[in-house]
């Protein structure tokens, strides 16, 4: 093919495919010359059509191919290349097609000779209906201009064989059976609860009636008219966001601002319709492009990225398109449980929170925005359950168990009775842990236990109030970065910490210096550009950033040091590994402090460094280090994976990443008795504290601070009020002077005799 850009590509085989189009010829023989066209204008020695009739795909016309092959070769959804690429909805470009696992040789067709292959689907209301595919002699791999040309027919072809009605009914089909029974799905929990309700559809998708334009300049202002129009909706949106200003849901919007605002993706548009296409064609088009990109992306933030970009495309594409029926704008009619692809936070923010009741993504991840929001709402979400629209159907009743990241999906009787029941349970249990509001923890034997709680996000500070939490063991500062498009400015940091250290009032709150890097990549912040880190949670990240970018830890620190002016201010260094590097990070904040003093401005009346230790060797210099502590607190989650050289986020190790083995509980004590004679607080930071049964072991272990989730708070204050320091701590040496076989089980039994329920 000769290299012509992508737009004059596009616009020549688009020129004469409405001419194809406006013909009387039926739509065997417009096929028949739509494979001309491509091929010809591709320079391709194969062009080939296949179409889904009656649950396969079937060769419907070509060029190059043997034409006894046509309407007799058929494929399955998956089979070879061509299935793969509807059943995936997804492009393949090979320089060598029998070296792709999925290739199946049909020898009726002709194809031995052809080694280059490339295919795109074609889409009717988001599901494959057929593929386009070329092939070559030549082994090659084909150029974007080619697929994206390719794309573009594909979009032509959509709407001729809907309008011919070349393809299976949906409607006629009936329900699959596998529809119609039982079903137990899969996921990542991304936001905990449970919930119960109707499968609907976000449907964010436009079906588009006209690919090809008779006007490109009325198609032009269609689309600038609709930026107006989308642009105004996002500032309304971030401007009327429910929760108040000034929240991590702000910045999440702000974000999402800059992409409605981005010339790029404005221009990508403009020059699709240059090409030939109508605006929502072209907006389909740059959609496609991107969902392509998507798909080679690894970074999980900028995927995050994308789909926010993506959310804004399909925005565009329904008020361009005038099909604004979403099921946000269309109203819920009763308890729903929303499915979607990947959905935007501002998408999100258009439901009726007293009827969503939960939300189930194909995709989605934990540092994704509309998470962020999500946990803001109160509504729990799973996420990472692929190909949803072939196993549940629109008004499907769900049992969502956002705890155990699964989905049950026209569940029998007797399950829903059981979710009922622990469903009602919980909120009785809730109701019950909230009584503890007021109450103060001591033990039986009349110890004080401070039990704190865990925030990332400004909008987690109301809950210390709720919860009757001591405080905040840990602030997660990292999450103002990851929900940021750059470095949130020292401004911006200050005004957080200030509201924070405002709500909790009296009570402590410990910020932890920003811990990215690992999982949690920014990417406005990159070390050793285009290398990635084989290992990265023991990699380039936490207070190993913040020294080498020693910037970034200074503004951090003057932030915080003018934040708590006339207050005591917590700060604790994660993932100290040596005490030199305490050392360091400390010398930042006092010299920052050096640098506000000579300012006369407000100082904090009393400033407290910690450290936070999640990498085992600082066990060994704690004698040294702890002099100069004005806390320790211990990371359980990381210690853990560290420990047991053991990945926690893989399902195959779970059972090797047990915090109540002998191990940890051993490593625990030995710290716990080092720095006892130091009189530095220790605290055990992490889902270990939240959690009943492991929260007996660590009381007796002797630990007395606990910073643990919100919704942990009430169980813990409960289990604290039944239990005997003495008699655990002695049953604790005992068990660990001769280890049983089961630990976990032999304390469960312990506690069950002295009515001590753990979960």
């Amino acid at each position: 093919m000769p290299m012509l850009s992508a737009v004059t590509a596009a616009r020549q085989i688009l020129t004469s495919l409405h001419e194809v189009m406006a013909s009387r010829a039926g739509a065997q023989a417009k096929l028949n010359q739509i494979v001309e066209v491509i091929g010809e204008n591709l320079d391709s020695e194969v062009c080939s059509i296949y179409l889904l009739r009656e649950g396969m795909l079937e060769l419907f016309a070509t060029r190059g191919l043997n034409q006894a092959a046509v309407h007799v070769t058929r494929l399955a959804v998956g089979e070879g290349l061509v299935g793969t690429i509807a059943g995936n909805v997804e492009t393949l470009n090979l320089a060598e097609a029998a070296a792709h696992p999925d290739f199946a040789f049909r020898p009726e067709t002709g194809e031995e000779k052809f080694h280059s292959f490339a295919g795109v689907p074609i889409v009717r209301r988001e599901r494959a209906v057929g593929v386009v595919a070329v092939q070559h002699v030549e082994p090659r791999r084909y150029e974007e201009v080619e697929i994206e040309a390719l794309q573009t027919v594909a979009m032509v072809l959509s709407e001729l064989i809907a309008n011919a009605e070349l393809i299976d009914d949906e409607e006629t089909l009936g329900v699959p059976a596998h529809l119609t029974g039982p079903d137990r799905l899969t996921g990542l929990t991304l936001v905990k609860g449970l919930a119960s309700g109707v499968a609907v559809f976000h449907q964010p998708r436009v079906t588009i009636e006209h690919i090809v334009a008779e006007d490109t300049e009325a198609e032009r202002q269609r689309v600038y008219l609709a930026f107006d129009k989308m642009r105004e909706q996002i500032d309304r949106m971030a401007s009327q966001a429910e929760f108040g200003m000034g929240g991590e849901h702000e910045e999440v919007l702000e974000t999402y601002r800059m992409f409605a605002y981005d010339e790029g993706w404005s221009r990508r548009i403009n020059e699709a319709i240059d090409s030939g296409l109508t605006a929502e064609a072209a907006i389909e088009r740059v959609q496609q492009r991107t969902r392509m990109r998507m798909r080679q992306i690894d970074d999980p933030l900028l995927a995050d990225r994308m789909h926010d970009l993506e959310d804004l495309s399909n925005r565009l594409l329904r008020i361009v398109s005038g099909q604004l029926g979403t099921a946000a704008t269309m109203g819920l009619k009763g308890d729903a449980i929303l499915i979607a692809r990947n959905l935007g936070p501002a998408e999100l923010l258009e439901y009726d929170r007293r009827r969503l009741k939960g939300v189930i993504l194909e995709e989605g991840s934990l540092t994704a925005h509309v998470v962020i929001v999500a946990r803001a709402m109160g509504i729990p979400v799973v996420g990472r359950m692929r190909a949803l629209r072939g196993k549940v159907r629109e008004g499907d009743h769900l049992l969502l168990d956002g705890d155990q990241g699964v989905v049950d999906v026209r569940a029998a009787p007797t399950l829903i009775e059981a979710f009922e029941a622990r469903f009602a349970k919980n909120r009785e249990k809730q109701a019950h842990y909230a009584t503890m509001r007021e109450v103060e923890p001591f033990t039986r034997d009349g110890t004080r236990i401070t039990v704190l709680m865990n925030a990332g996000l400004r909008d987690d500070t109301p809950m210390l109030n709720l919860t009757g939490a001591d405080g905040i063991g840990l602030f997660r500062t990292e999450f103002q970065f990851l929900v940021s498009a750059t470095l949130p400015s020292r401004e911006r940091q200050t005004r957080l910490y200030r509201d924070v250290l405002d709500t909790a009032g009296d009570k402590p709150v410990v910020f932890r210096t920003v811990d990215i890097g690992g999982d949690k990549v920014l990417p406005y912040l990159r070390h050793n550009e285009g290398e990635a880190e084989e290992n990265p949670a023991m990699g380039w990240r936490a207070l190993r950033v913040a020294l080498e970018r020693d910037g970034l830890l200074k503004v951090q620190a003057r932030a915080l040091l003018e934040a708590a002016g006339g207050k005591t201010l917590n700060v604790m260094f994660p993932m100290v590994t040596e005490p030199w590097e305490f050392d360091a990070a400390k010398a930042v904040f006092e010299g920052q402090l050096a640098f506000l003093r000579q300012r006369k401005k407000v100082l904090p009346e009393a400033i407290r460094y910690g450290a936070m230790l999640e990498v085992p060797a600082l066990a060994e210099w704690l004698d040294v280090l702890a002099p100069r502590l004005s806390f320790l607190s211990i990371g359980t989650n990381d210690l853990t994976q560290f420990l047991f050289a053991a990945d926690r986020a893989n399902p195959k190790l779970a059972e090797r990443y047990d915090w109540l083995s002998p191990a940890i509980l051993r490593f625990l004590r030995r710290v716990v008795t080092t720095v006892a004679p130091f009189g530095t607080d220790v605290t055990v930071c992490g889902e270990m504290g939240g959690r009943r049964l492991e929260a007996l072991a660590l009381l007796g272990l002797g630990i007395t601070r606990l910073s643990i989730t919100p919704a942990a708070v009430g169980p813990v204050k409960e289990l604290v009020r039944k239990v005997d320091m003495a008699e655990i701590g002695a049953a604790m040496n005992q068990w660990l002077a001769e280890p049983p076989h089961d630990m976990r089980a032999t304390l469960a039994a312990w506690a069950c005799e002295r009515g001590i329920e753990c979960d």
